[in-house]
């Protein structure tokens, strides 16, 4: 796949820095790589670091959907007081599956309770009041909140000093670049033709949503199918197993991308599109 596609619909993973918003990262790479839209997924704090994928181009339209997975996290969560390591392993394990949660003051959503579910909560060691644990969350789960009301369940009060989110769906920390290693990159493409550093940092849009199921029709069907229309049973080649209203993916034979459908199964329509990609 040539730079000039992977420009046009590629999404790039960045090691997000201490201090800009995620928005000013999501404006810097478009800056960087000369583009005319960015969008980023998982709005990050100023002074969290760490994964924060952000689509080029067409790609912006697939980026929410990786709000259907979870992210993980590496935290450091501070005591108010003094607990015994038993009492806060017992609150790491009460803390795991469905929790009730209100988001911090400081957040982009409104303050009103909600439900979330913590997937994993694992702790890793502590020094003194200082305790580091890894959390695997449902997306829009607020760690802030979880040390908070972690603290409060322990009858000694916690906030949150330091976190860094070590994955994002299925992109994680080995796939994050820099804003310097980019901008690098970019330089090395434009200036000496050499193409490899950016072809490695930038992956195709699709991988976004290459968790989802794929239907794979016959590439005679691409042209409807490119104009929104409806998926119909005799354009499937091969589909997996699905449940209606389920999202999934359509590709040609030829392996072309088109779109993200939803499941319909009855009798003449297979499924139909939610966000066609194709030009």
């Amino acid at each position: 796949m040539s730079v000039e596609a992977l420009l046009n619909f590629g999404v790039v993973i960045i090691d997000k820095p201490k201090g800009p918003t995620s928005h000013q990262v999501s404006a810097w790479v478009r800056k960087i790589l000369n583009v005319n839209r960015t969008g980023h997924a998982g709005t990050l704090d100023p002074k969290v670091t760490g994964v924060l994928p952000v689509a080029l181009n067409r790609a912006t339209k697939l980026i929410n959907y990786l709000h259907y997975l979870p992210k993980e996290y590496v935290s450091v969560m501070r005591l108010h007081g003094e607990v015994d390591d038993a009492s806060l392993h017992r609150v790491f394990e009460e803390f795991q599956g469905e929790i009730y949660q209100i988001p911090p003051v400081r957040s982009a959503v409104a303050r009103r309770l909600r439900k979330r579910t913590v997937h994993s909560l694992k702790f890793i060691e502590r020094e003194d009041k200082l305790v580091l644990f890894r959390a695997k969350v449902q997306s829009g789960t607020y760690i802030r909140s979880l040390c908070r009301d972690m603290g409060d369940a322990l009858c000694v009060g916690a906030q949150m000093e330091d976190l860094r989110r070590v994955a994002t769906a299925q992109f994680t920390e080995e796939d994050a670049v820099s804003l310097t290693d980019l901008l690098d990159a970019y330089v090395f493409w434009k200036e000496d033709g050499d193409d490899s550093l950016l072809k490695q940092y930038i992956k195709p849009g699709d991988s976004i949503v290459s968790f989802l199921p794929r239907i794979v029709v016959w590439d005679s069907a691409l042209k409807n199918l490119a104009n929104g229309s409806p998926l119909y049973r005799p354009g499937v080649a091969e589909m997996p197993e699905l449940q209606k209203g389920e999202l999934c993916t359509v590709y040609t034979r030829s392996g072309q991308f088109i779109s993200v459908s939803r499941f319909v199964g009855d009798d003449e329509v297979v499924a139909v599109p939610e966000r066609v990609i194709v030009e």
